[in-house]
């Protein structure tokens, strides 16, 4: 059986919509990120790359201006996008059976035992993991895949698996960055992945009460096109909203680019039903809100797999907004522009997204906007747009930041919103830019994990992480954190400057989240992949020795566990291994993240 991330979904995408619909999910690539017919290649004999596919606003469209970027920050054309190897090529080194344990498995429960399903769910999509995908290295990975389709399919498969001395791994999207779906390769037991991806539906919703339980396997384009077909919306927009489920967003307490407007994973969840080997985690009934006790839901959010499978949630649904308009702003420096977005957080006028890039990606922002059809006319707004920047206001385009923003509600809502937001960022030096940067910097999020990868193909190693902080923290956060990295590279002998950059993403009244990314060019450094890792290591010890959070959104995961100890108490860290003992005390969920 193969997942149905792998095949194509048309019984979601009967209904009307457009190009953007989940019913475009056809196949899902096996080492890499997205559809495996939306990738960056370059145009034979030219510097021009173009997106392959149709699913996105550039598929089809070149980049005139990405590979010269690339190439003046030190990274050489020497390799293609193809250099990898087929999935079919890739040896597992060995497997753990259980004979007893799949014979033992009701009909409903499919079991798949091929190589390649078992590679597809060994992993997630960090850089180590991608890096050793596509040179064919796997160590441990499932030695089985199982498709539960119902919750009391879980029931039976952990009952099952507690009786056969079997480690259960859940499986919902795959797109984690926290190395957290990656097998133990000390573990003898046989390992099962569960893929949830057949519990994707939404079981009701009421319209009267704003609320809706659905299936932990449904992704983001799922459960918005059921909702929508009912006048509403969830809201909850992860940069990965297109593959990521519901279950991983509760299971790592996820975060979406809408959250000013629609919170938090935890805002909207209202209740959870997790499946564990001691029972049912489950509170009852639908109220706002209960004084009953500890909220044994906050023990599920952030779980990351290690106390059982969450198969529903009650959320919290919104009325689909009348409008959505977008709008974008020119600051002359990184510090204006976070003054700016503390402001904006103060008076407490967030629109449902606004963020806020340095100077490095907003120079990346450019390389990446697709070639136009250049009338004169259009050539001579661009320069004097350029000239206005230069002469006029006096800001230097080394150093200028912009911050892209989206606004939805009725007309009026938006008009007051745009007016608030545009009053504010003039006291900080900010200019408008117009709605078209706009857009293309709140779209170009569902392409930066393509990027990523074709940057790979082209040997530039690469990584995203996450982290919050203080709002009188944020510029020093910043600073030290690219001045680590830049030393980090310097130690490990590395013969070109490192591309860093960070983008304000989400503000909260006491501070914000900031999203680093990093890109090594190997030349010069021994054992890059080793080499990597330890700079990302050493760039979280200062990101915590600067007064930011181990993860914002991302999770703990395997990458980061060993860093727990700095940011929780032991006695905390005891009650959480308690926990987990009390509610699954054979270790059949021995994924390996948060503790140990």
């Amino acid at each position: 059986m193969v997942s149905r991330l792998n095949q194509l979904t048309n019984q979601i995408a009967s209904g009307d919509g457009d190009d953007d619909d989940v019913g475009k999910r056809d196949t899902i690539r096996w080492d890499g990120w997205g559809y495996d017919d939306t990738f960056f290649h370059i145009i034979p004999n030219t510097d021009l790359i173009r997106v392959s596919g149709h699913r996105y606003d550039v598929s089809g469209l070149t980049m005139p201006n990405l590979l010269p970027f690339m190439k003046s920050r030190g990274v050489s054309q020497t390799a293609t996008a193809n250099d990898v190897v087929d999935i079919n090529q890739v040896a597992i080194p060995f497997s753990v059976s259980n004979d007893d344990f799949v014979a033992s498995l009701p009909a409903s429960i499919i079991v798949d035992l091929s190589p390649a399903c078992r590679i597809r769910h060994s992993h997630g999509h960090s850089l180590q993991e991608i890096y050793n995908l596509r040179k064919g290295l796997v160590e441990r990975v499932p030695d089985s895949v199982a498709y539960v389709n119902s919750e009391s399919d879980v029931k039976e498969l952990i009952s099952r698996a507690t009786q056969h001395s079997v480690v259960l791994i859940p499986f919902g999207g795959g797109t984690s960055v926290s190395q957290a779906l990656k097998c133990n390769p000390n573990e003898s037991r046989h390992i099962c992945s569960v893929d949830l991806s057949q519990m994707n539906s939404v079981l009701w919703v009421d319209k009267e009460n704003l609320t809706a339980e659905v299936q932990c396997g449904a992704i983001g384009p799922e459960i918005e096109r059921v909702l929508s077909q009912n006048g509403l919306c969830l809201g909850h927009e992860p940069d990965s909203h297109e593959f990521s489920t519901l279950g991983g967003w509760i299971a790592t307490r996820a975060s979406g680019m809408k959250k000013n407007a629609y919170g938090n994973i935890e805002d909207i969840v209202l209740r959870i039903t997790c499946i564990t080997p001691s029972g049912v985690l489950e509170e009852f009934g639908r109220c706002p809100r209960q004084s009953t006790g500890p909220d044994i839901k906050q023990l599920v959010l952030g779980s990351e797999g290690i106390l059982g499978i969450i198969t529903s949630a009650v959320l919290r649904v919104r009325p689909l907004p009348v409008s959505t308009e977008y709008a974008s702003l020119i600051f002359p420096d990184f510090a204006s522009g976070v003054a700016f977005m503390r402001q904006v957080s103060r008076q407490r006028v967030a629109p449902a997204s606004i963020r806020l890039v340095d100077n490095e990606q907003f120079q990346f922002g450019n390389a990446i906007k697709p070639e136009e059809k250049r009338s004169w006319v259009n050539a001579r707004f661009q320069d004097s747009f350029r000239k206005w920047i230069i002469t006029k206001l006096g800001y230097d385009l080394k150093q200028i930041v912009a911050c892209t923003i989206l606004f939805e509600g009725n007309s009026s809502e938006i008009r007051r919103q745009k007016w608030r937001i545009l009053s504010i960022g003039w006291e900080f030096g900010g200019r408008s830019a117009g709605s078209d940067a706009g857009r293309r910097g709140y779209r170009l999020t569902f392409l930066i994990a393509y990027i990523r990868d074709f940057t790979l193909s082209l040997g530039l190693l690469a990584e995203s992480f996450e982290t919050s902080v203080e709002w009188d923290r944020v510029v020093s956060l910043c600073d030290n954190v690219k001045k680590r990295i830049k030393q980090s590279c310097d130690d490990a002998g590395a013969l070109i400057p490192p591309f860093i950059s960070c983008r304000v993403t989400q503000v909260y009244d006491t501070g914000a989240c900031i999203y680093f990314y990093f890109g090594l060019v190997p030349d010069g450094v021994d054992n890059p992949v080793e080499a990597f890792t330890k700079i990302e290591h050493e760039a979280r010890q200062e990101v915590l020795r600067s007064g930011g959070s181990l993860s914002h959104h991302h999770g703990v995961g395997q990458i980061r566990k060993q860093f727990m100890g700095q940011v929780t108490s032991a006695a905390s860290l005891s009650l959480l291994k308690a926990v987990k003992r009390q509610v699954d005390p054979s270790n059949v969920f021995a994924v390996g993240n948060l503790v140990d």
